[in-house]
């Protein structure tokens, strides 16, 4: 059993003239995104403080550039520090997001200038860098710079979220997600995956975090796992049934957070004159009843799970169902095979603003079976985040280490919100069980 990654077969090593085109081209999308998500309001609005939740948009700008300074042009290229004064103002695990818009930050027009400053040296450095097999690890395949490419989008979908959490009117756009075809209905509401041993993980994936590594060998039994997220249409009847108001189904700390809230449906939910509505990005319009359900935390998809008589999947079921191919006995990097994902295997990279209704990208599903699995919606799974066996901190041991634990669930398959750079079968999430603002969803999963 093995795992591959693209033009990197095992043995070999990229060429370090495509490596760096690469990461040029993860760079520049990265900062094109960016720029449309802050260009897109007013200082006042990159300055304000949307949500107690989030950072104001411009501390976000601001930290995507310093962290670019701290990697790319201090570790990798050796280069004095810019400006190292700021440093401790874009330090995530110093202040909280509540605490930051006291901070003396920047203002919009000098966190522009930094980040485009630094960006600016930082590809003198990629124009040089080796890139080689041989080198420093942060330079190994380009590792750095899709490391940084990586956390701009990261820093990019966060963005996205206070976009939704920001009150007026809609200042993005986007054209609406495909409809799944007629001449390719799902298989069924739910596929067997049958039980045994599969490749979790990867050992060979240049750009991989450290949490993604190393591929183990990993066992499940069987199960069954829905073919597609749990829908908008199939949450109501959750939310219609009573589900907020019944304690069997839920967690005590999520029945805690139900009570404490008065929590009655999915966040941006809302019921007038008799029919459910929702805020999507400024926009009010009807739930979609087809859609994937967003925007419920982890205790929500539970409690769902056990009122539909089901359950979370692990985080090995997840990967197995997305992954593992049984004719050739190996994991594929996606669940379609080891190719990069197009438009037509995935809902990814903000092309659309809302996930596509369950069904859609036919291309894109697994030897399982099961569809969507990258893509649409975050995936709650039953997992708490912890390590892999063999896990190494790299290169720093906030980046996964600080969070293991019981404390963060695991959330599988990405949105559309993510950049595909920041997106594979082995990628992994995580948030506290409360977090509702996230783009989240969930698929059940039962025993066999």
């Amino acid at each position: 059993m093995t795992d591959t990654a693209p033009g990197l077969p095992h043995g070999r090593e990229l060429d370090a003239e495509v490596l760096r085109e690469r990461a040029l081209a993860a760079l520049v999308a990265a900062r094109e995104r960016t720029a449309l998500l802050t260009d897109s309001v007013d200082d006042h609005d990159l300055t304000a403080q949307h949500s107690p939740l989030m950072s104001p948009l411009v501390w976000d700008l601001a930290h995507i550039g310093n962290q670019e300074e701290l990697w790319l042009l201090r570790a990798v290229g050796g280069r004095e520090a810019m400006r190292p004064e700021i440093d401790g103002l874009y330090d995530a695990f110093e202040h909280s997001r509540a605490s930051r818009p006291s901070l003396p930050l920047l203002p919009p027009a000098e966190a522009r200038a930094y980040a485009a400053e630094v960006r600016g040296r930082a590809l003198d450095i990629l124009d040089g860098a080796p890139l080689h097999g041989a080198g420093r690890p942060l330079e190994r395949a380009g590792f750095a710079f899709g490391m940084i490419a990586q956390h701009e989008q990261q820093h990019d979908e966060t963005m996205l979220i206070t976009h939704q959490l920001r009150a007026g009117p809609a200042v993005l756009g986007a054209p609406e997600p495909p409809r799944p075809a007629e001449a390719a209905p799902l298989p069924a509401a739910e596929v067997l995956v049958e039980g045994g041993p599969f490749t979790m993980g990867t050992s060979t994936e240049p750009w991989s975090l450290d949490n993604e590594r190393p591929a183990h060998r990993r066992e499940v039994d069987s199960f069954f796992i829905d073919t597609a997220p749990v829908t908008c249409g199939a949450y109501l009847r959750f939310v219609e049934d009573g589900g907020y108001g019944d304690p069997r189904w839920w967690e005590p700390a999520g029945w805690a957070m139900v009570r404490e809230h008065e929590l009655s449906a999915p966040l941006f939910w809302y019921r007038d004159a008799g029919q459910w509505l929702r805020r999507r990005f400024g926009v009010t319009e009807p739930v979609p009843a087809d859609e994937p359900v967003l925007h419920v935390s982890w205790y929500e998809a539970d409690a769902y799970a056990r009122w539909a008589g089901r359950r979370l999947p692990t985080e090995a079921e997840w990967e197995k169902a997305a992954r593992h191919d049984p004719a050739s006995g190996r994991s594929l990097r996606y669940p379609w095979g080891d190719g990069d994902p197009t438009p037509d295997h995935a809902n990814l990279g903000q092309r659309h603003l809302r996930p596509a209704a369950a069904g859609a990208y036919p291309a894109g599903r697994a030897p399982s079976g099961a569809g969507q699995l990258i893509g649409d919606v975050w995936e709650w799974t039953a997992s708490d985040f912890l390590p892999y066996p063999g896990f190494a901190a790299f290169p720093y041991r906030e980046y996964s280490e600080v969070f293991f634990g019981p404390e963060h669930k695991v959330l599988r398959g990405g949105s559309f919100a993510v950049d595909p750079v920041a997106c594979r079968g082995t990628f992994r999430n995580w948030d506290l069980p409360v977090r509702r603002q996230i783009f989240s969803g969930f698929r059940t999963a039962r025993d066999a």
